[in-house]
């Protein structure tokens, strides 16, 4: 059975070769790009991918519409920062996805974050739905945080993805604004609020949560900052959600 990798894509060159030598086995290659004025396109090209442009509105109708562009029913839906390793690779290849009872598979992901791989931070080896057959799901239409929603039986794989998602602060504040705007719309047409009390207390439950009972402590000043910087998230998209109420 043939698998399309699909990815969207936006001035992606510093992580995209080493994404698409991973999935070069791979029958198709699908990117669907949002303008990108870097060497991504040119990198993508050296990996004969099928490029299609689309305007960004948001994350899950993007992978969506990657989804459509594909010529095969199995799907890996892969992040243009998520990179196989040689042994996820191997084991999705034995796969006999033409015989299989599932309708798709959760694959372990592991963030690498400020050069190092977080072990103890709750983000080693979590589990997220990323190889599935396009006639039982699909990606869901979400802005951000976006999944995949599979009607069958969901296997799972023992070897992991390496998401390396930031190549500095300075690239991960970039996303922190991006993200925390679109989850604040998102829940704004949920209609959602947000009280003061609430924004304020999220910041140290979150930060506890995640240094000491996920253990982040151990992966030290990585996992230090990692635990910083997620607490800080949602105190600034829920603020972000209760400025835009305000305006209402």
């Amino acid at each position: 059975m043939k698998i399309s990798i699909t990815l969207i894509t936006l001035n992606s060159e510093k992580t995209l070769k080493s994404v698409l030598e991973a999935v070069s086995w791979a029958d198709e290659i699908v990117l669907v790009d949002s303008g990108s004025t870097d060497k991504t396109l040119e990198i993508a090209r050296q990996f004969n991918a099928k490029i299609v442009y689309r305007a960004f509105d948001g994350y899950g109708s993007q992978k969506n519409f990657a989804t459509s562009q594909a010529s095969n029913d199995w799907i890996l839906s892969l992040d243009d920062d998520e990179i196989l390793t040689p042994e996820l690779q191997q084991e999705i290849q034995n796969l006999n996805l033409s015989t299989t009872n599932y309708d798709g598979f959760k694959i372990p992901r592991s963030l690498i974050f400020l050069g190092k791989l977080l072990k103890f931070s709750g983000e080693y080896k979590r589990l997220t739905l990323r190889l599935f057959n396009r006639k039982q799901g699909n990606w869901n239409a979400e802005y951000v945080h976006e999944s995949v929603e599979v009607n069958g039986k969901i296997g799972v794989l023992s070897h992991h993805i390496l998401h390396d998602s930031y190549h500095d602060l300075t690239d991960y504040f970039n996303k922190f604004n991006k993200y925390t705007s679109l989850g604040a719309k998102t829940l704004a047409e949920g209609g959602k609020t947000a009280s003061s009390f609430k924004i304020i207390t999220r910041f140290p439950t979150t930060f506890l949560k995640i240094y000491l009972l996920k253990g982040s402590c151990l992966d030290g000043y990585a996992g230090f900052m990692w635990a910083l910087l997620t607490a800080i998230n949602p105190v600034v998209k829920y603020a972000k959600l209760k400025e835009m109420n305000s305006k209402k």
